[in-house]
């Protein structure tokens, strides 16, 4: 397959998407809910390929009403065809593939594929995106899979009756598995014995993730976004994510700011006991009137000439003390020119420069209620 596209597309002019996530789900795991969720974590824009939308003709329809599977040969076929369309470039999910061991054996072909055409294009001054494959699996117990699609079959019915009974809308598609329990059981094995096996021996290859989709719609919305943050050490090459891995992220720094906070101002105790107390005397003196008269701004400029702040140390300790209550306070040091004599023969002025420190101090505005007009 991949030589006929070759022939027919050219092979420089095969390519795929930056970044495939091969969904798959229980019968009743509610793929068609969640996959909105899953691209708005990935930033996906284009719509899912739903390998069930790809197989339209009548023998494939009448192959998936018994609830088996269409032949790997024409699933892969047109799904390779239906990847070089330039929508889906930047990214997509494929919905329902794979599902059997010859397909995922398909699939890891594939990405070998991709990793050898884009070095080859490289080399040529050409850049291909690195692929990046993702397996998502949407689980459900069998007890509440059978629930489900009964349940979406009652559904069905009754939106079909109202349509009829309006004479308009189309009418809703139903499966003879969300009818009859014995064959809604029969899927979910079906889908226990072929999918889930092939997207399960994949997770040592690619990024695999497992959702449990039997909880409520805003759990699982919740685990999706988790699971798809951006992780640098899963989406870059290892060379990329060795070269600035040196460089620690926001968040390490903040679960370790209130920790390093606390040692400081235990430091400050125990060692400049005196320099503390005066920069907490001062702060209550000086600053905390002009805080709480601004209370409602939620942010205030002060500026003090005040000799302790000559002393480096009393500005961290000013600063780290509004850290620890709550408050963002910012310094800056204005040095100022004030004239003290002028030569009365030369007109020279003489200036001494004094220093100005300029605080700004951040907090949480107070809230204004206001009553209803009457």
């Amino acid at each position: 397959m991949w030589a006929d596209l070759e022939s027919e597309f050219g092979r420089n002019n095969l390519v795929f998407p930056g970044e495939i996530i091969w969904l798959g789900g229980a019968p009743g795991a509610g793929k068609g809910t969640n996959t909105p969720f899953v691209m708005e974590a990935r930033g996906i824009t284009a719509n899912p390929i739903v390998i069930s939308d790809l197989l339209s003709s009548p023998r494939a329809q009448k192959i998936k009403a018994a609830g088996n599977l269409v032949g790997d040969e024409e699933v892969i076929e047109l799904l390779l065809r239906k990847l070089l369309e330039p929508q889906y470039q930047r990214g997509v999910i494929v919905d329902g593939f794979p599902r059997t061991t010859v397909q995922t054996e398909c699939l890891k072909h594939f990405f070998d594929k991709m990793i050898g055409l884009r070095e080859e294009m490289r080399q040529q001054g050409l850049e291909l995106p690195r692929p990046l494959f993702r397996t998502v699996l949407l689980f459900v117990d069998e007890e509440v899979s059978v629930k489900r699609q009964l349940e979406r079959g009652e559904k069905a019915i009754e939106q079909n009756k109202k349509t009829a009974e309006a004479g308009v809308g189309k009418e809703e598609d139903i499966r003879p598995t969300d009818l009859d329990p014995e064959l809604a059981r029969n899927r979910y094995r079906l889908f226990k014995e072929t999918t889930y096996d092939a997207l399960s021996s994949l997770r040592k290859i690619f990024h695999f993730h497992f959702i449990d989709a039997e909880k409520s719609i805003g759990e699982v919305q919740e685990m999706i976004e988790e699971e798809f943050s951006y992780q640098s050490s899963l989406e870059l090459s290892g060379e990329t994510h060795d070269r600035i891995r040196t460089i620690g992220t926001a968040g390490q720094l903040v679960l370790y700011a209130r920790q390093e906070l606390v040692e400081r101002l235990e430091t400050y105790n125990e060692d400049y006991p005196e320099l503390f107390q005066r920069v907490i005397d001062l702060i209550n003196q000086k600053f905390m009137p002009i805080i709480s008269r601004y209370a409602i701004t939620g942010m205030t400029l002060i500026n003090s000439e005040d000799s302790l702040f000559e002393d480096p140390l009393a500005l961290t300790i000013l600063i780290d003390i509004f850290s620890e209550r709550g408050y963002q306070a910012l310094v800056d040091v204005n040095r100022v020119d004030v004239p003290y004599k002028i030569d009365p023969n030369t007109h020279e002025i003489f200036c001494k420069q004094k220093r100005v420190y300029r605080f700004q101090i951040r907090f949480s505005a107070s809230a204004i209620r206001r009553g209803h007009d009457l």
